[in-house]
Formats: structure tokens, sequence, C-alpha cells
């Protein structure tokens, strides 16, 4: 079985390429958040909804093992195992840091009147860290929904709002599911504000938006993909815990080039300490932020997994599911902030930055779309990633 940061990386990658197809502007989720939500529909779901959320999950080698594998007692114990690494994942995601802020949030808010599987809330919370809230709908549909957005406002210091509009959450509501991602990170060099100065953004190759370009000059992990006429640029945060790493063409048009090429086998080539090396950068990076939000089942039709939402109590075999849950709303908030904001400590490690670059400098000048993707450097689990490409 693939340890669970391969399996979000395939995840992220597969839905980001789908959305890539059907979305404009900017792209921003949590393959972390969006895999322990479809988890948590997996350890809800018997029969037919185990196997594409297996598929999703879990390598193609586990996946055909496991349709071999046709005993009930080993099916249980693979999922049981990837509930398990979940659990375990989310644990050290959870550990509090001074570094930066790093919130993972699931919470189920369920029908008071409706009878849940105690057994399904049980493992819910031991394994996804989510707990069931009871409310009204029946009698307080709009009250619930305003509950709701406040427990996602406390969860991401007050920057998502009104997550479900007037009117979304009716009184035949019985469960909705929410999942919160919420990150803000130091950079390990900050960017002087003095420095930011307005440049274009280049759309395509006919338009352009002005924007604020942060500037620096400084030692980053860098390097070149010829083939994909393409660079690298890894940013450490605070302490080095998490990197940002910019995955930024040659031309202006040229991401698609690299959406094609992209794998999880090949993120982890591109980025290895062998393929990147410390070199004198001229960085320009656009301040930005990013909010974005997913309706899940909605996402898992996109992946072709349109079945993976079983009727209420009842499963492919026409008895009681494991849980006698169906998610009506299932809902994945993101937000990143990507700013000056950096340490005191090494504020005098660099020169003042100047418009002109230094000799030997290797200019990094993120002026039109790239990729990038926020990872934990010790167990290379990508925890976001997005397209920016509309200021």
């Amino acid at each position: 079985m693939d340890s669970p940061g391969s399996a979000y990386t395939r995840f992220g990658l597969e839905l980001f390429k789908e959305l890539n197809k059907i979305k404009d502007g900017n792209i921003f989720f949590s393959p972390v958040g969006m895999s322990t939500a479809a988890g948590m529909l997996l350890l809800g779901a018997q029969g037919a909804t185990t196997t594409p959320l297996q598929k999703m999950l879990c390598s193609e080698k586990d996946t055909k093992s496991t349709r071999i594998k046709t005993e009930e007692k080993e099916e249980i114990e693979k999922t049981e195992e990837l509930h398990h690494q979940f659990q375990k994942v989310l644990s050290e995601i959870s550990q509090p840091t001074n570094d930066y802020e790093l919130k993972i949030a699931n919470r189920l808010f369920g029908e008071k009147t409706y009878l849940f599987l105690q057994k399904y809330l049980d493992y819910v919370e031991k394994y996804y860290h989510a707990s069931m809230e009871t409310v009204d709908f029946v009698n307080a549909a709009d009250e619930s929904r305003k509950k709701i957005n406040s427990w996602v406002e406390s969860q991401t210091n007050e920057k998502i709002k009104d997550l479900f509009s007037d009117g979304s959450i009716s009184n035949s509501t019985k469960l909705v599911v929410v999942n919160i991602v919420y990150f803000k990170g130091q950079w390990d060099r900050e960017f002087k504000k003095e420095n930011t100065k307005e440049e274009e953004f280049w759309l395509n190759k006919t338009t352009s938006k002005s924007v604020p370009m942060m500037t620096q000059r400084d030692s980053f992990r860098f390097t070149f993909l010829e083939d994909l006429q393409a660079k690298i640029l890894g940013i450490p945060y605070k302490n080095n815990n998490l990197s940002m790493f910019v995955l930024l063409p040659n031309d202006i048009d040229g991401l698609e080039k690299i959406i094609d090429k992209l794998s999880p086998e090949k993120l982890v080539e591109w980025t290895s300490p062998g393929q990147m090396e410390e070199r004198s950068v001229s960085l320009h990076l656009p301040r930005f932020e990013v909010e974005d939000s997913y309706d899940l089942e909605a996402v898992l039709a996109v992946l072709g997994m349109e079945g993976v939402f079983p009727e209420p109590g009842v499963d492919s075999s026409g008895t009681r599911s494991y849980s006698g849950l169906h998610a009506q709303k299932f809902l994945h908030k993101s937000f990143v902030v990507v700013n000056e904001e950096g340490t005191e400590a090494t504020a005098g490690t660099g020169v003042d930055f100047a418009v002109t670059s230094a000799l030997g400098d290797e200019s990094f000048h993120c002026s039109h779309p790239f990729l990038f993707f926020i990872r934990q450097n010790d167990s290379d689990s990508i925890l976001f990633f997005g397209r920016f490409s509309s200021p």
C-alpha cells in the first residue's frame, strides 16, 4: 500500500488535471484534506462504494490485489490500515508549532432526530478527528446554517466567512460534512516590503494585470527542466519544516506542457536533492491570496466516481449500510496567504535588492501563470496544490 503522502499526491494530481480542464482562474486545494474527507466516506461505505474510493486512495497494484483477494477479512484489513495511516498523518499535522499556522479540521453536523450508528461516529472521531455536532435542521435550518458557518469562521481565524449561503441548507438536510484547511506560513527569509513594486502579470500573451511583485535575491534550491522548458524553485518556510515549490514555464503559455507531464514520481524526481541545487537567485513572486471551495460529491463525479454516494441507509446489496449516512453537503474550503512576512533573524543575511541582477544570478520571474505546492519536507507529503493564473 502507498504511504498516505503518495496517496494524497496521486489523488491531488488527478483532481487538478480534471479541474484544469474545466476551471478558469486560480485553483487551490489540499490533497490531504480532500483525501481524508474521502476516507471518511470509505469508512462509512460498503459494497460498490469501496472499490472506486480504494482505487482513488491506493495504488493500481493495491487495487488489483484487492480484486484478486476477495476474502472480506483481507479487504477490511487493507481498508483499516489506510484509516490508521490517515490517523497518523493527521496527528502529525495537528502538532502545535510556532513556525506556521496549519489546520485541517473535519466536522459532521447531524440532524438531532436522525439515528446515526454510534460505531461509525466513534471511528470517524478516532481516525479523522471529526466529531458529530447535533443541530436542528428540521425546525431551525437557517439557524443551523449560521452555527456551521460560525464554526468554520472560528477554525480559520475568521478568514472564511459564510461558507454556506442563504437557502443552501433546508429542513430535509440530515447530515453536513465540512472539511476545512487553513494555512499561513512565515518565510525562512523575509521579503522586504520596501522592495515590493507594481509589475505586470501576463495572463496570456495579450492580456496583463498589475500586481504587487515581491522581490528578493538570495540562495534557493533551484533547477532547470530542459525537456519542459521550465524551472523549479524551492522557498523554505521558517525552520524548513515546510517549503513552497514553484513550477514556472519559460513561456507565458507554457503551463499546459508541465501539467501534461505531472505525476507523483515526476514531482519527487524534479525536487530531489540530486536534481535541485543551491543557487543565487533573483526572485520575483506576486503577493497574493487564494481562497477556493469545492463540493466533494461534485469533485468525485469529475473523477468519474458518481456512484460513490449510496442512498441513505442502503448499500449495494440492499441491506443497511455500515453507517446509514448520506452526505448531502460535503464541502472542502481552502485558503492561503503569500506575502512578505518572514523572520527577523535572517533579515540581514542578504544584500538589499536592486532591479538589475548580479552577474551569475539565476532569474526566477513569476510574471505569468505558474504552479505551486506546499510540501512537508520530512514526509514528502504535498499538503496544498495550486495554480496561480489570475491576480
